[in-house]
Parts: C-alpha cells; structure tokens; sequence
C-alpha cells in the first residue's frame, strides 16, 4: 500500500495550480499500464525529477528514481524519498543501487533516471552514462525517452531558485520505447537513446509557447536557439 507517495502527488498537483504552472503531457501513452520500464529523462533542472513523475500520472503509473544517497540522509526530504521508495544511488558503491533497480523493474515498478547524471548547463543532452540501457537489458524491460523543458526556469544549476515564479509552462514529451535488438550493445542502445532525447528535447524547445523577455533572460535558451546558456563541452559516454 502507497501510504507516502500518494499525498506527495497530490500536493505537487496542487502547487502546480496555486503557480498556473502551464503544463503540457504530450505522448503518456507511451508509458506501459503495468510492467516495469525504464523511464530515461534529459536533465535540466533540480525539479525534473517532479515533473518526470507528473508525466507518468496519466497511465496511473508511479515512478521510482533513481537519486544520489546524500538526498536520503537529509532529515526532510530522507523519509519521504524513503517512503515514496525512490532508490539511492552511492556512488562509490553503485552495484547495489543498479541491483535494487533491476529488482524494482522485475516487480513490475517503473524506474526514472537522468542518464546525463548531472545537469546540463548547455540545456542541450551531454555524454550519457549506459546505466539505463544495461537495466531494460538486463531487467528485459522497455527503454522510454521523455523530455522536460521549463523547470530549469524555476531552479536550475548556477541560478537562484525561483520556485514561487508564476505561469511558468513546463512541457513533457514521452517518446516511443528506443528498440534493443537482440545482441545489441548497451554502448549502441545509449548511442540511440542520446538520439532519442536529443529529437523530443529539440521538440519541446521549438514547441515552447515563450521567449525571453529581454536579454538579460536569455539565459535559459540553449546557444544554438539564440539563448546565453553555454555551449556544449565535449564528454565521452560512457
């Protein structure tokens, strides 16, 4: 029985109103009723994880992340990720999250993760990690790709939080699960999910129903769209 989770969707929902939060799902259907999947979302802000959740609301689904273990020895938010079953990642001991994962995903539990790790400041999808790649593989369950665009304009890396701002729109697109043809690499299954998340990210950023107000917000625009976000550096996946 969901004793946690429930509650803190509710009240999400409910912040989402009081701010007019503009929201948009586009693709949900996507997202299997039942079964496990992996759900792989681009990384823009410290709020993605919220509204990665929101996008699995219409197939009645709950999402369990993947998050850093720092988050669950924090007094406040430790029992509620706790609670709502998310899964801590350490990262000096990985096995045993990527373990308490592949167990979540063969219960039939969707897992979120963010295979870019951290926030892309470029607002563009870095150098994927090949986790979630190897956990559908492993775990024999689809690969979905969903982009979020917006958050990153209430807090995001390097900028100070505005989690009061109002009529911000925030758009999730979720893409069809990335084919994993037998014998494929995970290398070659991220390879094609950074493809994936690059398409609906550019998506969701041509669709966005606003602009910079002046030049001093083109902050949060990618360079390639005009924005002052910084350009991309190059990384390796791993």
């Amino acid at each position: 029985m969901e004793l946690v989770y429930p509650p803190v969707v509710a009240l999400a929902k409910t912040m989402f109103r009081v701010l007019d939060n503009k929201i948009q799902i586009e693709g949900a259907e996507h997202i299997p009723a039942t079964g496990g999947a992996v759900l792989a979302s681009n990384h823009s802000s410290y709020l993605d994880f919220i509204y990665c959740g929101l996008g699995a609301q219409p197939a009645k689904r709950l999402v369990r992340f993947m998050a850093k273990k720092q988050v669950f020895d924090h007094k406040i938010s430790g029992p509620l990720m706790r609670g709502m079953r998310h899964i801590p990642v350490d990262r000096k001991a990985g096995t045993a999250a990527f373990r308490e994962a592949i167990e979540a995903l063969k219960r039939g539990e969707i897992v979120g993760v963010f295979p870019e790790a951290t926030i892309s400041e470029s607002f563009t999808i870095k150098g994927l990690k090949s986790g979630a790649a190897r956990m559908a593989q492993e775990a024999g369950v689809p690969l979905i790709p969903m982009a979020v665009w917006g958050p990153h304009r209430l807090w995001t890396k390097g900028r100070k939080k505005e989690l009061t701002k109002r009529h911000v729109p925030v758009l999730i697109k979720i893409g069809e699960a990335v084919e994993m043809p037998e014998g494929a690499t995970p290398e070659a299954i991220t390879a094609a999910l950074k493809v994936r998340l690059a398409g609906l990210l550019d998506a969701v950023q041509k669709a966005y129903p606003e602009q910079p107000s002046g030049p001093d917000d083109r902050w949060w625009l990618p360079a390639h769209l005009g924005g002052t976000a910084p350009l991309p550096q190059p990384t390796a996946a791993i």
